[in-house]
């Protein structure tokens, strides 16, 4: 039997079109030749000869390769976007997809900055029932005291239950189109602003209690020595070889790179990264440490959050739509991760 098109979506501006260049082909050197798979790139920014140009690299008999321009459909929310650091708006595109695309069942999101090792449509493969998304938890933020006291606090993820990342999400887009997933978001845009993890923090909100989790070798993140072989690394926060030396995978990233026009280009801001450059992102990092603690400490201003999410969520029940309960995967114990001087 043909098995259904893999659904790969990006969402990125002009800077990381190099990143996901060597993503992209990595994802191709890995993927089912006979299977049919469609990468879409969601973004604001990028001009139709760059598009095109990729596209004249990329696609091939089974791989089509599709630029959508969203600035019409984030013109009216787009100035109440909060951004931090080397953060753009590109990080909220995902949050489109189920009603740019009515028609798709499924999706995958992945982000940029990563590399693939494994073919990705077996991840897409996922069987998801009803659950909104499936989901890796966040290697990072489920094992920092201070992060997780954050997601509890703040954002309202149970103890026991992981927070996920969302650089990689498989997205039921049927049942996120039954509870008008893209209203909710606005809804809770509205209500509550999440400063730390922003659209990720919203997410692991609208889908709490309908995640399914997945293995963490499909968003290992190398800041720590990995358990099992990874199939997709994950080169967030601080652990970018484009940017320093010493980052695990790095030979498999620059090998990639290298055999693309992109490669010259990364190795080129790898050279520019100075130790200016070092400072303000150990800083940036301390910061959003600094503002996880403070903001997983103002009790009342919390407990207020709690209440306007609770009643922004509550329009789904009013929907006649039941939440049915999530398994509580336990969070994996791992070494301890040290930041900065933070901790």
């Amino acid at each position: 039997m043909k098995k259904e098109t893999v659904n790969l979506f990006f969402a990125c501006d002009e800077r990381y079109l190099p990143l996901f260049g060597v993503a992209l082909a990595s994802l191709k050197a890995h993927r089912d030749k006979n299977r049919a798979y469609a990468a879409y790139v969601l973004h604001t920014d990028v001009s139709e000869r760059t598009a095109g140009e990729m596209r004249a690299r990329f696609e091939e008999e089974g791989f089509s390769l599709t630029f959508r321009n969203v600035s019409r459909e984030i013109e009216h929310f787009v100035h109440r976007l909060h951004t931090r650091d080397y953060y753009s708006h590109a990080t909220y595109y995902r949050l489109l997809i189920p009603e740019l695309y009515p028609k798709m069942k499924k999706a995958l999101y992945l982000d940029s900055d990563i590399l693939l090792r494994g073919d990705v449509g077996r991840l897409f493969d996922t069987r998801l029932g009803n659950d909104l998304a499936g989901a890796i938890p966040d290697g990072f933020v489920n094992h920092v005291p201070v992060l997780r006291r954050y997601v509890e606090n703040r954002v309202g993820v149970e103890k026991g239950v992981p927070y996920f990342n969302a650089g990689v999400l498989l997205m039921n887009l049927v049942e996120m189109r039954k509870i008008s997933f893209g209203d909710l978001f606005i809804k809770l845009l509205s209500a509550v602003t999440f400063r730390v993890a922003q659209d990720q923090d919203y997410l692991n909100v609208i889908c709490r209690g309908r995640v399914k989790f997945l293995p963490e070798c499909w968003n290992f993140m190398p800041f720590r020595p990995e358990k099992n072989e990874p199939m997709l690394v994950h080169f967030n926060l601080d652990s970018k070889p484009w940017q320093k030396d010493g980052i695990l995978y790095e030979e498999e990233f620059w090998a990639c790179a290298d055999a693309l026009p992109e490669g010259g280009v990364l190795r080129e801001r790898k050279r520019a990264y100075s130790e200016e450059d070092v400072r303000r992102a150990a800083e940036q990092t301390e910061n959003l440490i600094a503002t996880a603690v403070r903001e997983s400490e103002e009790t009342a201003e919390n407990r207020r959050i709690a209440l306007r999410v609770s009643r922004v969520m509550s329009s789904v029940k009013e929907m006649g739509i039941a939440k049915p309960s999530c398994a509580r995967a336990p969070i994996p114990r791992q070494g301890k991760i040290l930041v900065g001087r933070a901790l």
